[in-house]
C-alpha cells in the first residue's frame, strides 16, 4: 500500500515503545521497574469519578458542542484567570481529547509549507514531529544543563528567520524538569513581540512545581494575543487515561480550531468533561499531597543518583522527571539505557528520544513508588559502577 509523502516525516513518542520493550521482557519472568511513561501513579481522585459516574446515570453520553459543554469551558476559565495571572474568557477556551490535540491544531492552523517552528531541545518529542509532517521546518532551541535546563533567550533570538510561525515553550518542562523565570519570560516575550511570533505555551505541568516561580507568558503585556496556553487534566489530576485537555486561544484561531475538531474528533467524551469541572471546582487537596510526594520522590532519586560514580543530576523545579547527565560513565544515553533494562530491569528513556541535545542523558519518571525508586537506583548502581571503576584508576 503507498503511503502519503508526510508519513515519512511522522515521528513518535518513544516512551510508549520503551514500555513495550519493558513489558516483553516482562513476560519473559524478569523483574522490571518502570521509570519510562509520563504520567502520575496515583489514581483519579474519588470526587472526580463520581462526578462522571453521576453524568454518566444523568445521560452524558451523546455529543457535546464542539468546542466543549459551557460549564467546562466557564471553569476553565475563571480557574486560569486566577491561576495563569491574565483574564480568560470561556469564549476563548477549547476543549479537546488530551492535550495533543492543541499542539497539531495550532500547527495546523498556523504553519505551511517551509514555515519554521522553533521548539525546545531536548522537549516532547510531539512538537518536532507535527512541524515536520505539516512539510515546515522545525528548528530545535538547544535546553542546555549549564543553564539550568532553561532556555536562553539570546540565542533563542539567534534562531528566528522571517520564515519562524511559531515559537514553542514548555515549563515546568519535559524532560529537564527546567522552570523559566520571570526574567527569561520576559525576554523570550520582548523577542515574540519585536519578531511578531505566536507562541504555543506548553504548560500541562503548571501545577507541578517546587521551586521558583511559575509563570505564563500569556500574562506578560501584549502576549495573551499571541499566545495559545496548552493546559489539560493529565498529569495535574492523575487524568492521563480520560484524554482531557483545552487551549485558551487568540480569538481569530477559535473559529479554526473549532473546524479541526468537527473534522477530527467532532467533540471531547461528555461524562469525561462534567469531570472537569469537578476537577476544578471541587477539593484541590490531592494535588497538593500529589505534589508533596512527588518533591520528596524527587529528592530521594536526585540524590541517589548524584551518588552514582559517572551519573550527575540536577535538581528539577518541576514535572516529575529527572534528566541526568551519564556522559562519566563513557555510554550515550541510548547505550544505557538498553544496558539497564536488560541488565538492570530498569526502564528508562535515552535522552536522544527528546532531541539531540540529550545525546549524554537519561529521562527517569519518579512517578513510582518510593520503594520501587530506591530499588530502581540499587538496580541502577549495580550495572553502572562496574562500567565506571576501570575508567576511575
Amino acid at each position: 500500500m503507498r503511503l502519503a509523502a508526510g508519513m515519512d516525516r511522522i515521528g513518535t513518542e518513544t516512551a510508549f515503545e520503551a514500555a513495550a520493550r519493558a513489558r516483553a521482557l516482562e513476560a519473559t519472568g524478569r523483574s522490571v521497574i518502570h521509570l519510562e511513561i509520563g504520567e502520575p501513579d496515583f489514581d483519579t481522585p474519588a470526587n472526580i469519578r463520581q462526578a462522571a459516574q453521576r453524568a454518566l446515570d444523568q445521560g452524558a453520553t451523546h455529543y457535546t458542542p464542539t468546542v466543549g459543554i459551557p460549564e467546562l469551558r466557564a471553569a476553565i476559565a475563571a480557574d486560569a484567570t486566577i491561576r495563569k495571572g491574565f483574564a480568560v474568557t470561556p469564549d476563548r477556551v477549547v476543549v479537546t481529547p488530551g492535550g495533543k490535540p492543541v499542539m497539531f491544531f495550532a500547527i495546523l492552523a498556523l504553519v505551511s509549507e517551509g514555515d519554521e517552528v522553533i521548539y525546545p531541545d531536548p522537549g516532547f518529542p510531539i512538537y518536532e514531529s507535527m512541524a515536520n509532517y505539516v512539510g515546515g521546518k522545525a528548528v530545535p532551541c538547544p535546553i542546555r544543563q549549564e543553564n539550568g535546563f532553561r532556555l536562553d533567550p539570546a540565542e533563542l533570538a539567534t534562531l528566528v528567520t522571517p520564515r519562524t510561525r511559531l515559537l514553542i515553550l514548555n515549563s515546568p518542562a519535559n524532560p529537564t524538569g527546567g522552570v523559566s523565570t520571570r526574567e527569561d519570560m520576559e525576554q523570550i516575550a520582548a523577542v515574540a513581540r519585536e519578531r511578531d511570533l505566536v507562541v504555543l505555551a506548553d504548560e500541562i505541568y503548571g501545577r507541578i512545581i517546587y521551586e521558583g516561580e511559575y509563570v505564563s507568558i500569556a500574562s506578560l503585556p501584549g502576549m495573551a494575543e499571541r499566545t495559545i496556553v496548552l493546559d489539560g487534566f493529565s498529569k495535574t489530576y492523575a487524568m492521563t487515561g480520560w484524554r482531557l485537555g483545552y487551549g485558551i486561544v487568540p480569538e481569530p484561531l477559535v473559529t479554526p480550531f473549532s473546524r479541526l475538531l468537527v473534522n477530527s474528533v467532532s467533540c471531547t467524551n461528555a461524562a469525561t468533561q462534567w469531570a472537569g469541572v469537578e476537577a476544578l471546582t471541587g477539593p484541590q487537596d490531592s494535588v497538593d499531597e500529589m505534589v508533596a510526594e512527588f518533591r520528596v520522590r524527587r529528592d530521594l532519586v536526585v540524590a541517589g543518583l548524584n551518588s552514582i560514580p559517572g551519573v550527575t543530576c540536577l535538581l528539577p523545579e518541576g514535572a516529575f522527571y529527572a534528566f541526568p547527565d551519564i556522559s562519566g560513565t563513557g555510554l550515550t544515553g541510548a547505550e544505557m539505557a538498553d544496558k539497564l533494562l536488560y541488565e538492570g530491569g530498569v526502564s528508562v528513556l535515552a535522552g536522544t528520544a527528546f532531541g539531540h541535545v540529550g545525546r549524554d542523558h537519561l529521562r527517569l519518571s519518579y512517578a513510582n513508588s518510593r520503594a520501587n525508586l530506591e530499588e530502581a537506583l540499587r538496580r541502577m548502581r549495580s550495572v553502572i559502577e562496574p562500567l565506571v571503576a576501570p575508567r576511575l584508576r
